[in-house]
């Protein structure tokens, strides 16, 4: 079998470019990250794991970590669901308007954003005044406490369902419209079309979506910094903890260490997700119940032959 060169020589010249920024920029990086996590800062002689241990003692590290697990498991669901149900409505509209009009917050620079999240729901913003004028109670702190959560929830998502809709349309265009006809002519619902039909076959799209929103979920950082602050006491996160607490001392081998451990975080939860929805469970299901069926008859015939 004769190998192409000229192919190959081809392919290497689009290959090797790529390949040298991600070591230059992506490997590299992460690599003097993950020695310097293990090195004192300044001397950089080796410390062991006491910066691992310094930061888990760090009471504001616990406090920005749970703070942005618990922004995660309740922005990613609803992000996920949200947009799920847009690209289901939106899918096979003729007109291309209301598509654009959902990627429109993309194009929203985070500061212009935050200035209209500020006239809004200050405390002498639109929402007071118009809570006062009403006799609706009294004003509410929207950019402090827990107000300021949903608040954030909210940003996010009104910034990622554009991107998250055009995955899910991209894969609910490959499932065949005769599929659903043939629902309907046995007459399925348009629920039934949903749970049975759609749902089963956008597995890879909802693995990328779901991973996707994690990703950025993780790096949320303008929108809390320009709204709360530099550094708030309970509305902390993990980005702007590091950015604040860390990187303006220049503390590298507690910066490394809590990237580091942040990062086992991200990776653990994306195996997670990969394994939930790239494994087939209607298979495996069926395997069972055939493991099930095949093994009564025995039990029977042996309950058969005792007597």
């Amino acid at each position: 079998m004769k190998i192409d060169r000229k192919g190959m020589n081809g392919t290497s010249e689009f290959i090797i470019p790529g390949f040298v920024g991600i070591m230059i920029f992506v490997i590299i990086p992460l690599v003097d990250v993950f020695i310097s996590s293990f090195q004192k800062s300044g001397t950089g002689s080796f410390a062991g794991l006491q910066n691992y241990a310094l930061v888990m003692e760090n009471d504001a590290f616990r406090l920005a970590a749970g703070n942005s697990i618990r922004f995660e498991l309740v922005s990613v669901p609803w992000l996920i669901v949200i947009s799920l149900v847009v690209a289901i409505e939106v899918h096979g509209m003729k007109s291309n308007i209301i598509k654009f009009a959902f990627l429109i917050p993309m194009a929203i620079p985070s500061n212009s954003l935050t200035v209209v999240w500020r006239i809004l729901f200050d405390d002498q913003g639109v929402v007071n005044n118009m809570i006062i004028r009403w006799g609706l109670g009294e004003p509410v702190s929207f950019l402090s406490g827990r107000a300021v959560f949903w608040l954030f929830v909210c940003t996010f998502i009104f910034k990622n369902i554009g991107y998250n809709m055009l995955i899910w349309l991209s894969g609910l265009s490959v499932i065949p419209v005769e599929i659903y006809d043939a629902a309907k002519v046995d007459g399925a619902g348009r629920f039934t079309q949903i749970w049975k039909i759609t749902l089963p076959n956008i597995k890879r799209p909802f693995f990328i979506v779901a991973m996707l929103s994690v990703v950025n979920s993780l790096k949320i950082f303008r929108e809390q910094y320009l709204m709360a602050g530099g550094y708030p006491d309970m509305t902390i996160y993990q980005i702007q903890h590091i950015f604040n607490n860390w990187f303006e001392k220049l503390e590298i081998s507690k910066l490394t260490a809590g990237a580091v451990l942040t990062a086992l975080v991200f990776f653990g939860v994306i195996l997670i997700i990969r394994c939930v929805c790239l494994t087939d469970w209607y298979g495996m299901r069926l395997k069972i119940r055939r493991r099930f069926l095949l093994r009564r008859p025995k039990q029977q015939e042996r309950g058969e032959g005792c007597r």
